[in-house]
């Protein structure tokens, strides 16, 4: 069976900020369950600025091939800036906020599926807006899902339609850093 891993890297970022683990760890538990090695993992992410050593650095490792790396497609998109007022003083201020990751993972979903890429996908994502995109590979396309996130913020409309939820609470003992 192929199975495709995709990855919102905001989502997983947050989780790690509680609990750090190790994405390296995190695939080849996840092969395990899978019970075979990932046919492709994607890696979506905004970006300010990837000229950084040490941001480059990571974007390389991740690209880079077990048992080094995890061997990941990076796609990074452009960060935009959102203007503000405070509710309370009313001082404006510039937010830095993702742009075009959720419609990129939703697009590599359908897209990977229409081509028949995958015959598996396990999505790290929690937010209710892929609900469309998932209903359509798992109806329509017959497309199993897997869904990989965190207790705390994993929507319930995505539950709805996997096939099996694997919670990072429990898988700690086996990714953590």
């Amino acid at each position: 069976m192929r199975t495709v891993w995709i990855i919102d890297a905001a989502y997983l970022f947050n989780h790690g900020k509680s609990r750090p683990f190790d994405y390296l760890k995190l695939k080849n538990h996840l092969e395990t369950l899978n019970g075979e090695p990932l046919y492709e993992s994607y890696f979506l992410n905004s970006a300010q600025d990837t000229s950084s050593d040490d941001l480059q650095g990571f974007y390389n490792w991740l690209k880079s091939a077990p048992p080094k790396g995890p061997k990941f497609r990076v796609q990074l998109y452009k960060l935009k800036s959102m203007h503000l007022r405070c509710p309370d003083c009313g001082k404006t201020f510039d937010r830095q906020v993702q742009k075009g990751v959720d419609v990129g993972i939703a697009t590599l979903i359908i897209k990977l599926a229409a081509q028949g890429a995958y015959d598996r996908l396990i999505l790290c994502a929690g937010d209710g807006d892929f609900e469309d995109a998932i209903s359509y590979v798992k109806s329509e396309l017959r497309k199993e899902i897997w869904l990989c996130g965190s207790m705390t913020n994993l929507s319930p409309d995505l539950q709805s339609y996997a096939d099996k939820v694997l919670w990072l609470e429990d898988m700690s003992p086996m990714i953590d850093r």
